[in-house]
């Protein structure tokens, strides 16, 4: 599917350029196989593969000469119209580079870099919604994520139907978990400033990344002494590696992640130079004083703190569904479990719930997790 073409989009590709240059070849490489996987073109083949040729003789003299393959992506990193959708491919993609390089795209000021907002639909929201209900329901996605694979389930319905309001949020999953955190605590006080009902209560809804983004928020409103936790009355984590990632210290996650999709596979190159934000998941650190450490945030007080886990083995109970986990992350990860005290995660034993028979992507669309959401939340 092809994006409307309007004349915004060149920031997103004079961007893109700035970040090529520091790669030269590779990185021609690079989008030349994003290319081909786009287009469904064999390599070097017709005008596209005699650009991709010029472009690397050229890149010897004249490092900005990338700029040129990278129009051939333009119409698949156009933006849509203000008023359509956002288009899934150039969502993903856009993520996917978030996710991989987010920090060195927000540090040099990038205009790919993704910045944090709240969105339905695809639609950035620059207020509340005005059908707005008194029970606000945040869906925060994970690494290399957006928030339209959401709706490859009726999850978000599923939990409208209770009487929430729900909303997502998309950011850029490359940057500190902590100071995604900070601004999302900011963004929450915000948005609830000016929510236009009485506001009953506030629920947060993570998927990998996203649940430790939801307490580390949570982390940075307590210190900043802001009032919306206050109102805030569960937060739920699903698959998230509470503990860490352990697949993270060979960058095999994000490879995991990349494979997923036809548009991400030439990016597993990349995965050496690992974000900020992956190098986060490794001991699941939530604070600056955590980075690099293993600590543990204990969950708010005060909170009804949920988790599900998931194991690709078909019971969820014994030593393989331990093993296993959900592909990504363990399940005693997920569900906070550690030996020792001073790590563990107090979910109580009824609120934590292991789906057997899938995988981490799962979570977000399985119909058994809306069934146990229903019973927690409803």
């Amino acid at each position: 599917m092809q994006a409307a073409r309007h004349h915004a989009p060149i920031r997103q590709l004079r961007g893109a350029g700035r970040l090529a240059i520091a790669a030269t070849h590779g990185l021609t490489e690079l989008v030349e196989a994003l290319h081909r996987g786009v287009t469904r073109a064999p390599a070097g083949s017709g005008i596209t593969g005699l650009v991709y040729r010029s472009v690397r003789g050229i890149t010897h003299l004249v490092g900005g000469g990338i700029d040129i393959a990278l129009q051939g992506l333009e119409p698949w990193l156009t933006a849509p119209e203000p008023d359509s959708p956002a288009v899934p491919g150039t969502e993903a993609l856009l993520a996917i580079l978030n996710g991989v390089l987010g920090d060195y795209l927000a540090a040099t000021d990038n205009p790919l870099a993704i910045p944090m907002q709240l969105r339905r639909q695809g639609r950035a929201l620059t207020a509340a919604p005005q059908d707005a209900g008194p029970r606000p329901l945040l869906l925060i996605h994970g690494l290399c994520m957006n928030d339209l694979q959401w709706q490859r389930g009726n999850l978000a319905e599923g939990l409208e139907a209770l009487g929430y309001t729900p909303l997502h949020l998309h950011y850029n999953s490359g940057l500190h978990i902590s100071d995604n955190g900070r601004q999302l605590a900011r963004l929450l006080e915000r948005l609830l400033q000016q929510w236009p009902v009485p506001l009953q209560d506030l629920s947060l809804l993570g998927h990998s990344m996203g649940g430790l983004l939801a307490r580390s928020a949570v982390h940075h409103a307590q210190a900043e002494g802001l009032q919306w936790p206050r109102r805030l009355r569960h937060l739920v984590s699903l698959g998230s590696p509470h503990l860490g990632a352990p697949l993270e210290q060979g960058g095999q996650q994000l490879q995991l992640l990349l494979g997923l999709s036809a548009y991400a596979r030439p990016l597993i190159a990349l995965t050496r130079r690992r974000s900020a934000g992956i190098q986060d998941l490794r001991w699941a650190s939530l604070r600056e004083q955590d980075w690099g450490q293993r600590r543990s945030l204990p969950l708010p007080a005060g909170v009804d703190c949920y988790a599900i886990a998931a194991t690709t083995a078909g019971n969820p109970a014994g030593l393989p569904a331990r093993l296993l986990g959900d592909g990504l992350v363990p399940v005693a990860s997920a569900l906070g479990r550690h030996r020792e005290a001073a790590r563990r995660l107090d979910f109580p034993p009824d609120h934590q719930w292991v789906l057997a028979g899938a995988g981490h992507l799962a979570l977000q669309t399985h119909p058994a997790v809306l069934t146990k959401l229903r019973e927690w939340l409803g």
